[in-house]
């Protein structure tokens, strides 16, 4: 019996597209043997026909149109993965209107319209997956809106940015400054010549709001996010971080709290102080990390590769094969009714902070910088002093507090004639 043939049509051909026609013609007949579906790829979607993708495509396959791709009649399902807002938003729609299925590692996209584009997708009744937007090739999103559907989900905090991860990886392991481990960072083709979006954690931010659409069935948008990069962070913030048993971590955070009126959702994206005994403390160079936390099911850890060409096309075959099941049998999956979040403030939370000041190294500072801490009722759990010449430096862990009394206290710090000035500030998270 010959096995039923689900066309797909492919938005783009960079390093994700070609890595996933390349594995669709290596794993074809494997692919058929295990699932009874033949993939094949008919139309591609590019921005030149005249540069070489390295694929074994016939010409006739790429075209510079990608509407006649979404529309063509030889396309049953759509992968997009060329990026941006428009015109991916327009022709995912186009595609789901049309009653195709779209698979899409557009993180952007989906955590600025994911709500109209799920919306879209329930109306048509086909299925539109993104594995591959939040963590590249680990299983995650798929064990967010199946196998944890009915678990009340507390929250989601993880490494998913690839470039700052390895960057901090260097600064601790190396030794190196944040400036030389991030040209190396460049020169291996982790970081964009313009790296804002990943140190300064929009990148991240976007898929944390993902993160939290998904975990907790609320409407969430980049927008809602809080976030800082790791720009500002020195070796020495690390060698402290060490000494005091943390290692300093880039973290996307996504909690569900319960407020006066509902739940409540955080969302955040910053650097942070993770113990040593963390399991997110030991995620070295690239790779990311994603730990769930619920009610019943307790702790769980994806960990795995979350860039890169052969491991996102491997997330996006999977989601191929999800919608070409689905779209046999006439079905596809649900995302629910999304409600509308209630975003609680990043100054309404609390966390430990860790401190670096530079102050004047005479009598009495301590007890100057000590009397601001207890105005704006912040608990100092520890402290250390090292002399630097004619200044000095003291590092403090605080207790938990409120983010609204910590940057009080920060201000006050800051217009003290003794202190030369605050150097890091970091979260600390607990155990």
């Amino acid at each position: 019996m010959t096995n039923p043939r689900v066309r797909v049509g492919v938005l783009g051909c960079g390093n994700v597209g070609a890595a996933l026609v390349n594995t669709i013609a290596e794993e074809g007949a494997t692919i058929a043997e295990r699932t009874g579906i033949a993939l094949e790829v008919t139309r591609v979607a590019v921005r030149s026909t005249s540069r070489d993708r390295g694929v074994d495509l016939a010409p006739e396959v790429f075209t510079t149109d990608a509407a006649t791709v979404v529309g063509a009649d030889d396309v049953d399902v759509v992968v997009e993965v060329i990026g941006g807002i428009e015109p991916a938003r327009e022709l995912i729609l186009d595609a789901l209107k049309a009653g195709k299925p779209v698979i899409t590692a557009n993180k952007e996209l989906l955590a600025n319209h994911g709500a109209e584009l799920y919306v879209a997708a329930e109306l048509a009744g086909v299925d539109l997956l993104f594995e591959a937007a939040v963590a590249g090739g680990i299983p995650l999103m798929r064990p967010l809106r199946e196998s944890l559907i009915g678990e009340p989900i507390t929250r989601v905090m993880g490494i998913v940015n690839g470039t700052t991860n390895y960057i901090l990886t260097q600064m601790t392991e190396a030794g190196v400054s944040y400036q030389q481990a991030l040209a190396e960072a460049q020169s291996l083709g982790y970081a964009e010549r313009d790296p804002t979006a990943d140190v300064e954690g929009y990148d991240a931010g976007a898929k944390a709001a993902i993160l939290a659409t998904i975990a907790f069935g609320m409407k969430v948008v980049a927008g809602d996010v809080y976030h800082e990069g790791i720009s500002s962070i020195t070796t020495t913030d690390i060698e402290f971080a060490r000494r005091l048993g943390y290692e300093v971590k880039l973290l996307a955070v996504a909690e569900q709290i319960d407020g006066d009126d509902g739940p409540e959702v955080a969302v955040r994206v910053h650097p942070a102080m993770v113990p040593a005994t963390h399991p997110l403390a030991s995620v070295r160079d690239s790779f990311n990390a994603v730990f769930v936390e619920g009610a019943k099911v307790g702790d769980l850890m994806f960990y795995g590769r979350g860039a890169g060409g052969d491991p996102t096309a491997s997330a996006v075959l999977g989601d191929v094969l999800d919608a070409s099941t689905n779209l046999r049998k006439g079905s596809s999956g649900s995302f629910g009714s999304l409600g509308r979040a209630r975003i609680r403030s990043i100054d309404d939370l609390e966390s430990a902070y860790y401190l670096n000041l530079e102050v004047a190294d005479r009598a009495g500072v301590l007890a100057t910088v000590a009397g601001v801490f207890g105005r704006h009722a912040v608990s100092i759990q520890s402290m250390e002093q090292e002399g630097l010449g004619e200044e000095a430096r003291i590092v403090f862990i605080t207790h938990q507090a409120v983010e609204r009394d910590m940057q009080s206290t920060l201000h006050d710090l800051r217009e003290l004639d003794e202190v030369r000035g605050v150097q890091t500030v970091l979260r600390v998270v607990g155990d």
